[in-house]
């Protein structure tokens, strides 16, 4: 992989982990709900559940779509589904410490195998093995890729759960808290509106 093309990769990493979305915002809410120490499992989860993506979609797993374009479509309105019940619980949720429908964190399994269902993981994990993965040395440029993604990822997200803590300290009363949730839950839903698209 030339050097050029890794920079331009490592913007195109960049600004898909930074920008919000599913990961994002349920990252978001975590560090507001319950701090970021019991958010280390949920980002622990999208890191490394979106790293092993990549390298599946590099190692093929992308071409079942081609395949059998049903499995598309399952995909995204399984995906828009399970969003959804995610964006429901997290309207329930109540004041800080409080027995609620999310009484607890997204954990590590939780947001690891959710990669595999979020549309905006998808797109990113083939943008990045279509548009940058050099065929030449195909398999060490996969493994180039994964990397750079983990560690431009990892930062990204953890200021999303950053952010979400340093919020903490202005949602103390349990009615400010239950708005931002329910305004989460509401734009968590609204990132399913790309995706529920139909391709042009």
């Amino acid at each position: 992989m030339s050097l050029d093309l890794l920079l331009g990769f490592a913007v195109y990493a960049f600004v898909t982990s930074i920008t919000p979305g599913p990961n994002n915002t349920m990252l978001l809410v975590s560090g507001a709900n319950f701090g970021f120490r019991p958010t280390i499992p949920a980002i622990l989860g999208v890191n490394l559940g979106f790293s092993a993506m990549v390298l599946a979609v590099g190692l093929g797993v992308g071409t079942i779509f081609t395949a059998f374009p049903i499995l598309h479509d399952l995909l995204r309105y399984g995906g828009a589904a399970y969003l959804a019940y995610l964006a429901w619980k997290i309207a329930r949720s109540g004041a800080m410490g409080a027995e609620s429908a999310a009484s607890e964190p997204f954990g590590f399994v939780d947001m690891a195998a959710f990669q595999w269902i979020n549309p905006k993981a998808w797109i990113m994990a083939i943008g990045a093995v279509a548009t940058y993965t050099p065929q030449d040395g195909f398999f060490f440029n996969i493994l180039i890729v994964t990397l750079v993604y983990m560690l431009i990822n990892a930062p990204c997200i953890i200021a999303w759960a950053g952010l979400g803590t340093m919020l903490r300290g202005f949602l103390g009363d349990a009615r400010f808290l239950r708005v931002f949730n329910l305004v989460m839950a509401l734009l968590l839903l609204a990132s399913l509106y790309p995706a529920l698209m139909p391709a042009p």
